[in-house]
């Protein structure tokens, strides 16, 4: 029974890095990525978002709670996974490894970011391109945010070829071989656009 709940656990927690979650983060990065144009772009852009209908329910149970119960259970799996990269120095180790890491940066980059944006809003501030400029203004938080964002592009993309794995998408060794490269390629694609949105704020 307990092996049950756990793989049934460890599959929802790979469908819901995806799907919602991951689909969120691109949604996120594009709409970050506006600022590379104009700051009124990026404005207008934001406030289409913040205009969407059912706007607060969609938050909560589209993005919030899937996010919440994928950061918890992750954390879980990051603190009781057995990495061996020590004895088996092998490419897909080392990136298990960093799935675990980044998982955790990613969390806490996420909490902080919630705060300083979401937070923020309902306390009255205005979200938008100036908010964002003003914050990015300090060294450290354009490091932190530097670090975070390709944490999180990086668990996102590793996280896509543990999904493909558990949801039967890649069985063969060549299928999960070639996975690996796909997913890196999109690591390296979404943080471009991650990082030109970043330094366009700056």
């Amino acid at each position: 029974m307990g092996v049950n709940k756990e793989f049934f656990n460890r599959r929802l927690h790979s469908l819901l890095g995806v799907i919602p979650v991951g689909l969120f983060l691109v949604q996120h990065l594009v709409i970050n990525h506006f600022a590379t144009r104009s700051p009124e772009a990026f404005n207008e852009a934001a406030h289409f978002m913040e205009m969407l209908p059912f706007r607060y329910a969609l938050e909560i149970f589209v993005i919030f709670l899937p996010i919440l119960y994928h950061a918890i259970y992750g954390v879980y799996i990051a603190f009781t996974a057995k990495n061996n990269v020590n004895k088996y120095n092998f490419l897909r180790n080392w990136l298990f490894l960093a799935q675990r890491v980044t998982g955790i940066i990613t969390f806490i980059f996420i909490a902080w970011h919630v705060w300083e944006t979401r937070i923020a809003a309902a306390f009255g501030a205005e979200v938008n391109y100036d908010m964002m400029s003003s914050i990015l203004s300090s060294p450290f938080m354009l490091t932190f945010y530097l670090i975070g964002v390709l944490s999180t592009i990086f668990h996102f993309a590793n996280g896509l070829w543990s999904f493909a794995v558990s949801w039967g998408i890649t069985v063969t060794p060549r299928s999960q071989v070639i996975s690996t490269y796909v997913t890196l390629a999109i690591f390296v694609a979404l943080s471009i656009v991650g990082v030109r949105a970043i330094f366009a704020f700056v």
